[in-house]
């Protein structure tokens, strides 16, 4: 059942993930909270407003549940994250203040809490970060970790399946822009100002590769930028799945989608 306030739905990570029970998302949600509350207390209007329009590209919202403020990021177009903060003071004993977790968006549903919940938190450790004017320690931006390479090795398959009809929808998919020549499938997306994401698949030589640019690339880490280019692969697969349903797909396209939206579709969760 969709969380609702007033016209707006809103999810829980909870309800994306359709255990049942409580997720280890939820689980990691409540540790964000608590880690990172006190970031918040005391903090200037002024600052945080700077951080979230300069910095983040995000906006103020308000989901209608009596919050103090809340933080309206875009994942990807018709993906929502949202961040509230609650301040009780002495009002609950113990406990202060929190910050909730909900999202949003007809395709939030689709995207696996892994993605979602880790995406927020690159998202409150970038605020940090910002708050504290302290920089990234990892700049290694051309070289990639042993992850980004088992990444790109194991998502690159599918790609073969995008078509050249695909390129205008794939861009409006992703929130970003997709040109092609020759073999070569350039996608560029903006992650955050000035923060530019680039994925390059030759179908040719079948090869998929990553890089980043832009003024502001230095206000984030390495390991984070790599993440952030994770899950918009993942979020490619997403449109390549949906667009070759009728095709026999390559596994690790089941993969990316939330257990919600398996079941939605009536197919096998994660099928091996």
């Amino acid at each position: 059942m969709l969380f609702m306030v007033g016209a707006r739905k809103f999810f829980t990570v909870n309800q994306i993930d359709a255990t049942g029970v409580g997720s280890p998302h939820q689980r990691e949600l409540e540790e964000y909270s608590a880690n990172k509350f006190s970031l918040f207390k005391g903090l200037e209007e002024t600052a945080l407003r700077r951080i979230v329009y300069e910095d983040l590209g995000a906006r103020f919202d308000d989901v209608g549940l009596n919050e103090d403020w809340t933080i309206t990021i875009e994942f990807f177009p018709e993906a929502n994250g949202h961040i509230s903060y609650f301040y009780y003071g002495e009002e609950f004993g113990d406990v202060e203040g929190e910050l909730k977790f909900l999202f949003s968006g007809e395709r939030v549903r689709m995207i696996p809490g892994e993605d979602t919940v880790t995406y927020t938190g690159i998202i409150l450790d970038f605020i940090e970060r910002r708050i504290k004017n302290e920089k990234p320690l990892d700049k290694e931006y051309g070289e990639k970790t042993e992850l980004m390479k088992k990444v790109l090795e194991q998502r690159k398959e599918p790609f073969n399946l995008l078509e050249e009809k695909d390129a205008e929808e794939l861009g409006k998919f992703i929130g970003g822009e997709v040109s092609i020549k020759g073999s070569n499938w350039s996608i560029k997306r903006q992650v955050l100002p000035e923060i530019f994401l680039y994925i390059n698949f030759d179908k040719d030589k079948n090869m998929l590769d990553t890089s980043y640019s832009g003024k502001n690339l230095t206000k984030i880490g390495r390991y984070h930028i790599e993440l952030i280019a994770t899950f918009t692969i993942n979020h490619i697969l997403r449109y390549i799945a949906l667009r070759n349903q009728d095709k026999k797909l390559p596994e690790i396209c089941y993969k990316m989608f939330s257990r919600l939206f398996t079941k939605e579709k009536g197919w096998n969760h994660r099928k091996t």
